[in-house]
């Protein structure tokens, strides 16, 4: 999938996607009892009003039973009190049911997407996720909360009136009866077309926003670049053709409303020609018509709201089917049935054993081939190499963001493939090149690394990551907002604040993708100072770590340097032994030592 989750699986053509929602809806079983009932009440209290409406008409204007008439009209008063009760109930017991439901829905939504592999990231934009838990939970809302009911108060409606029509003129009910089937076969055929053309329209208005997030989320770049002329265009061209596809859903639900009116409509009018003609000729009542107009008038509103909310059900059904094709990913690496355990205290030891693995989007290309390594408990080792050698797949099938294709990997002797991923995860610490920074406070940034942590904590982790001088002359200090992606702060502040946050981790196994190499001078030693803190790890004992160098100068001390090329090790030693060769490294340190001098 590049631009489109659809392609997760190919597109119902059928209601049945909404009956996933069933497991969501289920927990609420009394409330919709109750909501049905008042819903019940409501209805029948409408079916109630033709009835008032016929007595009043053949009995409130005799002369007879005029002094009478008040008892009609108090009649009509009970009723509409009783109906606008039962009303409210539904409305709020149906509107909060549809609340609950969509909370649900998007709680388990995004709950499902941070448990999915870094595999499905690769391949789904994040504007497009976004969009499903926005926009389509607000559709499926929109069902559940109001157009389920709306649509089972038509029902009820539609479905009393017809029987309270029969009981007052089997002969105009069967004539009115002959539009039926047109109204129906119209309602299912261009309720069909019209679903299709709602996903379409919602697929369109995904891409919009997964361009919009792209671009936003780059705005320094696009400014730099003066790309805004570009991105208008395009975020224009993408808005445009959303709108063609809406006008087009619009287009045929209008026609489908049209069609039904009309066939209504003309019936009603074929009806209350045939109605007249037999008041006049005494045959029936007058109030016999009026309360038969009136149930008919009902029944064609109740039909006609139907279409209207058919539509709103075709799209609903949409929504969901793209919601359920999320929650039917399934990540692609997962805890074992019986996940193994790690001993304790975790050690460190790391060995790769024969690795090979190819990334799913590059099946052509070995990011790693034949690759073995063992890092011993406490040791620091660095992978150095050019861009594409494999250094960060190491990192990626270490943190188990992927599994080997081939080979094993092994923490303290276990193969991290029989661990559960969180387990695995919670015995490393990680400080990348570019850190992220949560909008938030800087205290909230740093605990990010183990939430239950107190201040001292905290503060203390600062310290230790040379973090705290800086901290403490912000405004509000640990309480200091950031900004979204930490805007606020230089990259040397995100940095230390990376620290900080692996430094509170505490966890055995610490992986650094070279934090100094675009760092100046004096924020390089503050950050190398804090660096050599986390390594040392507590008490004595250092942590395991691997470092990706980009400079090697950051890592000459380093007892062991690994030299990668192509996915495969090509030398190993110190960097005094890698120098006196004529290998990869030796050209490699040649050119960045003699770019320095």
């Amino acid at each position: 999938m590049a631009a489109n989750t659809g392609e997760l699986r190919p597109a119902a053509r059928r209601l049945a996607p909404l009956a996933a929602l069933a497991p969501f809806v289920r927990p609420h079983r009394g409330l919709i009892l109750l909501a049905l009932l008042a819903l019940s009440i409501a209805a029948g209290a409408s079916l109630l009003l033709p009835v008032a409406a016929r007595q009043v008409i053949d009995h409130g204007f005799t002369r007879g039973e005029s002094a009478h008439i008040g008892r009609y009209f108090l009649g009509f008063l009970a009723v509409t009190i009783v109906m606008g009760l039962a009303s409210a109930s539904r409305y709020y017991l149906v509107t909060w049911i549809g609340e609950r439901v969509v909370a649900d829905v998007r709680n388990s939504v995004f709950s499902h997407v941070l448990s999915l592999s870094t595999e499905f990231f690769e391949r789904v934009r994040t504007g497009e996720l976004l969009s499903r838990m926005t926009a389509d939970t607000t559709l499926v809302q929109t069902v559940i909360g109001s157009s389920a009911s709306f649509a089972l108060r038509s029902m009820v409606m539609a479905l009393g009136a017809l029987v309270m029509m029969a009981v007052t003129s089997p002969k105009l009910t069967a004539i009115a009866f002959l539009s039926v089937p047109l109204v129906l076969a119209s309602i299912i055929l261009m309720g069909r077309r019209v679903r299709g053309l709602s996903r379409a329209a919602q697929d369109r208005i995904a891409e919009t926003s997964a361009l919009a997030s792209e671009v936003l989320n780059a705005i320094p770049t696009v400014q730099a670049y003066t790309h805004e002329p570009t991105d208008r265009r395009k975020f224009n061209e993408a808005t445009e053709l959303a709108f063609a596809s809406g006008i087009r859903r619009t287009r045929f639900r209008a026609a489908m409303t049209a069609a039904v009116f009309m066939l209504v409509g003309a019936s009603i009018v074929g009806v209350l020609w045939i109605g007249a003609i037999d008041v006049l000729a005494a045959r029936m009542s007058a109030g016999q018509l009026g309360q038969f107009v009136l149930y008919a008038v009902i029944l064609a509103s109740s039909v006609g709201a139907l279409s209207e909310l058919w539509g709103e059900v075709q799209r609903a059904a949409g929504a969901t089917e793209r919601l359920m094709e999320i929650l039917a990913t399934e990540p692609q690496v997962r805890a074992p049935l019986e996940p193994a355990r790690l001993p304790e205290p975790v050690q460190g030891r790391l060995e790769f054993s024969a690795v090979r693995f190819v990334y799913p989007t590059r099946p052509e290309h070995a990011a790693l081939a034949d690759f073995s390594l063992v890092v011993t408990p406490g040791e620091a080792v660095a992978l150095v190499g050019p861009s594409g050698a494999g250094k960060s797949t190491v990192f990626q099938l270490l943190l188990r963001f992927f599994d080997p294709g081939a080979g094993r990997i092994l923490l303290d002797g276990v193969n991290i493939a029989q661990l559960d991923p969180t387990q695995l995860r919670a015995q490393i610490a990680v400080v990348s090149q570019e850190p992220v920074i949560f909008a938030g406070s800087i205290a909230d940034n740093i605990r990010y690394g183990r939430p239950a942590a107190d201040d001292a904590e905290v503060r203390a982790a600062a310290v230790a990551a040379a973090a705290d001088e800086f901290v403490r002359r912000l405004p509000q200090g640990y309480d200091t907002l950031v900004g979204e992606r930490g805007i606020t702060l230089s990259g040397g502040q995100r940095q230390r604040l990376a620290i900080a946050r692996a430094m509170l981790r505490d966890a055995p196994v610490l992986l650094l993708d070279e934090a100094t190499s675009a760092l100046d001078g004096e924020n390089e030693r503050l950050v190398q100072q804090g660096l050599a803190n986390l390594m040392a790890g507590r008490g004595g004992h250092a942590r395991t770590t691997i470092v990706i160098a980009h400079r090697l100068a950051t890592i000459q001390r380093l007892r062991r340097i690994v030299v990668m090329d192509q996915g495969r090790i090509v030398a190993q030693g110190s960097h005094a032994e890698l120098i006196q060769g004529e290998g990869l490294y030796a050209r490699l340190a040649a050119l960045q030592f003699q770019a320095v001098t």
